[in-house]
């Protein structure tokens, strides 16, 4: 869509709900265990949430300068093919295609599955055909059309924050036996600067979405002024709220109990609100997380119908067909829930999520890194907004990508090689598709 044609209805206040909104999600319910396993103490795991909030705050306000000087359907892909050439984009759209959306599905259905299997009390045996038939019932619904989708995940988002502020509110009121303790901000078995780095990444699954805000700048009526407002607070806001539930989780537990959990908000809905209480809460979370698998469904199949209608893909015209009464794109929908049902076989919740950032935050910092190009390059083009405090802002971003992507690498190199492999997977078929020239540079 063209930026002329698009109506500039959005204000502040509605593009500060857009910020919080996207960004929200489930990781909030369930990283608290990975956070506090990688980091040890309340402290440590508390400063991994706050640096995540900070890398995403200058990673919103440095996309978001592309997104408003190069408003194109696509949004990153198109940043990246501007400043860095065909090949680039195609990667990043390879691997949201075989990785970025299949595995957050495959995660968020097996943490669905959990809840479950938690709620009613059953063993772990449930938890893969649990998390197949979501991720199957949420694709069919899908398949039906973007309106029922889209219903859905209206209901869906106003639910997750019913969880959210109960907890907060009654965690923070909780009289327990649990002291909360700030300091030692490290412990002797785990050594700072990697503990750190692990629980930074596991942050930032929860955090994930942000690269969406600046896609409303040419809608919005004031751009320069209210985007970087939105933003900035937008993202304090969300990181306020993963704050305070963090606190609250730790008024209820202790960060080596949270360690131990792989359903931290319902163990401590359970201690706040007793046993039938804790269900109603853990009710909520379900529905939140189905909801989550929904949004990812919805964008996920999108992207393998998109890349067809450049002829990028092996078999574009199998995947350009879309339903006869929906017009839904059900054969990309067909191949990423298959692959999202082998990574549901293989993988479990943080080492899927674990992989999915670390390849995925790749290509945010060739984003970040993109601005400093297009500036050099292109001072002339069109800005309607600017990075605020350039270039302190993207250099935060850069290193704070930088820093994710190589403690990935170093600490979890069996996650890091497996998503590089599927990415490279790519190139080949990318090369072989030029060289037949079904597109060029």
């Amino acid at each position: 869509m063209e930026n002329q044609k698009l109506k500039k209805e959005i204000g502040f206040f509605t593009a500060l709900t857009i910020v919080m909104g996207t960004v929200i999600g489930s990781g909030v319910f369930f990283k608290p265990e990975a956070v506090y396993s990688a980091t040890g103490t309340a402290g440590l795991g508390l400063l991994a949430w706050i640096l995540g909030g900070v890398i995403t705050i200058c990673g919103g306000l440095t996309a978001a300068e592309l997104s408003a000087a190069i408003p194109q359907t696509g949004g990153m892909m198109m940043y990246l093919q501007k400043t860095y050439g065909k090949l680039t984009a195609y990667l990043l759209g390879w691997a949201q295609t075989v990785i970025y959306f299949p595995a957050n599905i495959a995660a968020l259905s097996i943490i669905f599955a959990t809840q479950v299997a938690n709620l009613f009390g059953t063993g772990d045996h449930i938890i893969v055909p649990v998390a197949i038939a979501a991720a199957v019932f949420i694709m069919l619904m899908n398949f039906i059309g973007a309106k029922v989708a889209g219903s859905f995940q209206a209901v869906t988002t106003i639910c997750k924050l019913i969880p959210l502020i109960l907890i907060i509110i009654f965690g923070l009121f909780h009289q327990g036996d649990v002291a909360f303790r700030l300091f030692p901000i490290s412990v002797e078995d785990h050594p700072f600067l990697t503990s750190l780095g692990s629980g930074l990444v596991a942050t930032m699954f929860a955090y994930d979405g942000w690269i969406h805000v600046g896609n409303i700048a040419g809608e919005m009526k004031n751009p320069k002024k209210d985007l970087p407002k939105a933003i900035v607070f937008g993202l304090t806001g969300v990181m306020l709220v993963y704050l305070l539930i963090n606190i609250a989780y730790l008024f209820v537990m202790p960060a080596a109990a949270l360690a131990a959990t792989a359903t931290p908000a319902s163990d401590v809905a359970n201690i706040i609100f007793g046993s039938i209480g804790g269900k109603l809460i853990t009710v909520g979370i379900l529905i939140s997380v189905f909801g989550t698998i929904n949004g990812y469904t919805m964008t996920g199949i999108r992207i393998p119908y998109a890349m067809a209608l450049d002829n990028q893909l092996p078999f574009s015209n199998w995947f350009k067909k879309l339903g006869a009464k929906s017009s839904v794109p059900y054969n990309g929908g067909i191949v990423v829930l298959l692959i999202s049902i082998i990574m549901i076989f293989t993988g479990k919740f943080n080492q899927l999520t674990d992989m999915l950032i670390f390849v995925i935050w790749i290509f945010y910092t060739l984003t970040f890194i993109a601005v400093f190009i297009l500036r050099k390059r292109e001072p002339e083009l069109a800005r309607p907004y600017k990075v605020p405090l350039y270039p302190v802002i993207p250099l935060i971003a850069i290193c704070g990508g930088a820093f994710i992507v190589l403690n990935t690498l170093f600490t979890q190199p069996m996650n890091a090689g497996i998503g590089l492999v599927l990415t490279a997977i790519g190139l080949p078929i990318y090369l072989y598709k030029k060289n037949k020239g079904h597109f060029s540079e």
